[in-house]
């Protein structure tokens, strides 16, 4: 019998100065792979630093979780921003936190794009190939972790890049395979054990049930648990209990 392995990924590092969000360490805990905030949509140096060391003291992966230059909109706003702007936006966001991943005695693992800009990049060809084209630029081993069969991983695959798809532990999806914005209702799941028993289904079957009821094809190498939702380290930490209990192996891709 074939033993199904995935990676469990969550956004940290995203409070900035004295203003906290979410429980790093408690994730730190839980996860496999960490997307960490780069000073662009959140996380101050130092908090940054902070989690790079709990990471590499838990032997979790660091991922650089790259977004626009948003502050005051957490990353959420779309930014028309140009190709060669958001390309040396990106890579900025790399080296620095490269630099801090390294002298915590780690590295930077791969590269996700977060909020607003990961959204652009599933159907924004220029965005995709600016981020694209910044990673490779920076890296061409670096993985990038995002939607399956998103304009972006068309973008990373024509430049050689490994594409790692993810889904989404507490987001609703689309009859399209993309997410339901969190403008709309309903956008983000709440209850643990809907959550558990979802993630479940979709990475041992690779099918999950969107907002129309429909079932729909979702390919899964890491699961996405956010680590800035009401109880998330509960919903964390049930999505790993559950995946053990049914034999699925967790281990970082990268």
């Amino acid at each position: 019998m074939t033993t199904v392995t995935v990676d469990l990924n969550a956004d940290l590092g995203e409070g900035f100065g004295v203003w906290t969000l979410g429980d790093d360490d408690a994730m730190l805990d839980i996860v496999t792979s960490a997307n960490v905030a780069c000073g662009f949509h959140a996380g101050d140096p130092a908090r940054l630093a902070a989690v790079c060391r709990a990471a590499a003291a838990r032997g979790v992966r660091i991922g650089a979780q790259v977004s626009y230059r948003d502050l005051a909109g957490f990353g959420r706003r779309f930014i028309d921003a140009s190709a060669e702007d958001l390309t040396a936006d990106v890579m900025y966001q790399i080296g620095a936190l490269s630099a801090l991943a390294r002298a915590a005695g780690s590295s930077v693992s791969y590269v996700k794009p977060h909020g607003a800009l990961y959204n652009s990049v599933v159907t924004h060809r220029g965005q995709a190939q600016a981020v694209a084209q910044a990673v490779h630029a920076v890296d061409p081993t670096l993985p990038v972790l995002g939607l399956a069969g998103s304009v972006f991983f068309a973008a990373a695959g024509e430049l050689g890049l490994r594409t790692v798809p993810e889904a989404f532990a507490d987001r609703a999806y689309r009859p399209d395979g993309q997410l339901v914005s969190r403008r709309e209702r309903n956008a983000v799941l709440h209850d643990v054990d809907e959550i558990a028993e979802r993630v479940i289904s979709m990475v041992t079957t690779g099918r999950v049930t969107a907002v129309d009821g429909s079932t729909i094809p979702v390919t899964v190498e890491s699961v996405c648990v956010h680590g800035d939702s009401p109880g998330a380290v509960q919903i964390a930490s049930a999505v790993r209990q559950r995946l053990v209990s049914e034999g699925v192996d967790l281990a970082p891709f990268s």
